[in-house]
């Protein structure tokens, strides 16, 4: 009965000790990828804040002034040359 009591325990040992490693790759595993997600996590925040950096800086009324004068060659308009059209109303 005590060899019998001896193997039943020495598996229940070796199954919890299993059983503990298993759990500790689990938890390391794990571990890893919360941190890969947090550091992906402050990736996308930077590149967000210079996202919205550059929205702000492209968006202002002076650089597409001047981007519109100097590439595409546009001027502002003269009263000069407004042409204006007027409908003629049939009867």
């Amino acid at each position: 009965m005590g060899a019998r009591l001896n193997i039943v325990l020495g598996a229940a040992l070796v199954i919890c000790a299993l059983t503990l490693i298993n759990s500790q790759y689990q938890a390391r595993r794990l571990f890893i990828e919360l941190e890969r997600a947090q550091t992906l996590s402050k990736q996308y925040e930077v590149e967000w804040t210079q996202l919205k950096l550059d929205q702000s800086t492209f968006g202002k009324h002076a650089r597409i002034e001047t981007v519109a004068n100097q590439e595409l060659g546009m001027v502002h308009v003269t009263p000069d040359r407004t042409q204006y059209l007027t409908a003629e109303v049939v009867k």
